[in-house]
């Protein structure tokens, strides 16, 4: 039984028996089943799936317009190879689902599934089992999520995805460290800088990276690298941390900067102020998100509760 390969980074792609799936290049469809996808866990009421898709529309206009996408979706997935194949959506008189047993492989579950397992673990502690699961899962993220896509759910969506990704990647960084795989870290802070260019504290690690693998000069560069960036992004000088760093390396304190532990628990010893206002940055702006897109939902639902007759 061939799988259904579907990949949501970059652009959105579906797959069976190596070759694309037909019926499925109206946007709308593409829409709704990339909704379905990042939204797997659970049961959606009709309106709601309705308002959030056609959120400039009425009630009754919208609910006409998802029975036809709806309708289209299933005529594309009917076609497959395998007739007898579990169906990919559960379709019900008031809800729509995804069927878990359907098979299916799903590039951001794969990716989500790796965040799970180390989830809470610092860095320094991966197993190596766990380790390999997440530099599979970064390879996924060959781009951010539905490149082109501006819907404010899916806007949202590519937010969490790209928060999970550099958590993953500062993980793997603390394991390169650990494992003395300075040039492999180092890899993996400069796919967070392509994201984030004035992002401090990946700065500072790419520097101790650098000056552990023998390269002092490339760790002094990284030092200017930052300075310019905060300048141009911020215009704001490098933290004292960031200085103190600096100033060791010039001394060639090896041992100094070894000692330093960057990428540790917010309470953990060496963690230092840049570090948590950065950290407390990030959850809040995590936390503002969630609420925002819970919010959405519970509107969307509600409209529809409140239109029924």
């Amino acid at each position: 039984m061939s799988l259904l390969h579907v990949t949501l980074f970059g652009k959105f792609r579906v797959r069976c028996g190596g070759k694309p799936l037909q019926g499925l290049a109206a946007q709308k469809v593409q829409e709704l089943l990339a909704y379905l996808f990042l939204n797997r866990d659970r049961p959606h009421p009709r309106e709601a799936l309705a308002s959030i898709l056609w959120d400039h529309c009425s009630t009754e206009q919208s609910k006409m317009y998802l029975r036809r996408v709806l309708w289209q979706g299933q005529q594309a997935l009917q076609g497959r190879p395998e007739p007898g194949a579990p169906a990919l959506l559960i379709v019900e008189r008031e809800w729509v689902q995804l069927n878990a047993e359907a098979p299916l492989w799903l590039d951001v579950a794969v990716f989500e599934a790796a965040y799970e397992q180390v989830r809470g673990l610092p860095g320094q502690h991966l197993e190596r089992e766990a380790a390999c699961a997440l530099r599979e899962a970064v390879e996924l993220y060959t781009t951010d999520l539905l490149v082109n896509w501006y819907q404010d759910w899916c806007l949202f969506e590519r937010e969490r995805l790209q928060n999970l990704y550099l958590a993953m990647l500062d993980k793997l960084i603390d394991d390169c460290e650990t494992r003395h795989e300075y040039e492999r870290g180092f890899d993996y802070g400069q796919r967070i800088l392509r994201i984030d260019r004035a992002r401090e504290h990946t700065h500072r690690r790419l520097m101790r990276l650098r000056y552990l693998a023998g390269n002092r000069t490339g760790a002094l560069r990284q030092y200017q690298c930052c300075a310019a960036a905060l300048e141009e992004e911020l215009g704001v000088r490098p933290a004292q941390s960031t200085t103190a760093l600096y100033e060791q390396i010039c001394a060639d304190e090896r041992e100094a900067v070894a000692a330093g532990r960057l990428g540790a628990a917010p309470n953990a010893p060496g963690y230092t102020l840049p570090d948590r206002l950065d950290h407390i940055i990030n959850l809040q702006h995590m936390i503002t998100s969630v609420q925002t897109h819970i919010q959405r939902e519970i509107e969307a639902i509600e409209h529809a509760l409140h239109l029924k007759p």
